[in-house]
């Protein structure tokens, strides 16, 4: 009984483990690797709220090899406490985050449901973006830089959300 119960004390341990590793883009990936000195460039894009959008290029001093991404930070004041929320996005999630723009400027901000409804993005790294039927009758935007973490959530108006997409495609244009 006691090795049947330390089996599944590590099996979930392992499992627990490969879903954490899920959540890391491929930049983070690629910079945390040990016995290598990087050079990280940080280039700043702009504002959407306050909310900061730069590209990070990290770069293998060794071996030369680089990476780009999109970094998003945003400074959270919280009760007592504050701090920095971070993700990065891999450049092969901008694509699919600016379809999904498109998607919900043409086919979803015209249209009202009769029930709520929510439409999303996720990155790798928990990053998500979208909108939701809301009570008063219409769209709500939104950002999130943590998944499940409220306190990281931005609420976008119209103007702040079509500021987000131009951001994305200056990004992309970088990377």
């Amino acid at each position: 009984m006691k090795k049947l119960l330390v089996l599944l004390c590590i099996s979930h341990a392992l499992c627990w483990g490969q879903h954490d590793s899920l959540t890391v883009s491929n930049a983070e990936l690629f910079s945390s690797k040990s016995g290598t000195l990087f050079e990280k460039e940080f280039v700043d894009l702009g504002k959407v709220k306050k909310v900061e959008f730069e590209i990070l290029k990290v770069t293998d001093m060794i071996s030369g090899a680089s990476i780009k991404s999109l970094r998003i930070r945003q400074n959270v004041k919280n009760g007592y406490s504050s701090g920095t929320k971070i993700i990065t996005l891999d450049s092969d999630e901008i694509d699919g985050l600016l379809k999904s723009i498109r998607v919900i400027k043409s086919e979803v901000l015209g249209n009202s449901p009769t029930n709520y409804t929510e439409i999303a993005f996720y990155s790798r790294s928990g990053f998500e973006m979208g909108c939701f039927w809301g009570s008063k009758d219409q769209w709500v935007l939104y950002l999130r830089l943590e998944k499940k973490d409220r306190t990281s959530t931005i609420f976008l108006k119209k103007e702040e959300f079509d500021e987000f997409n131009r951001l994305l495609e200056n990004a992309q244009a970088t990377l």
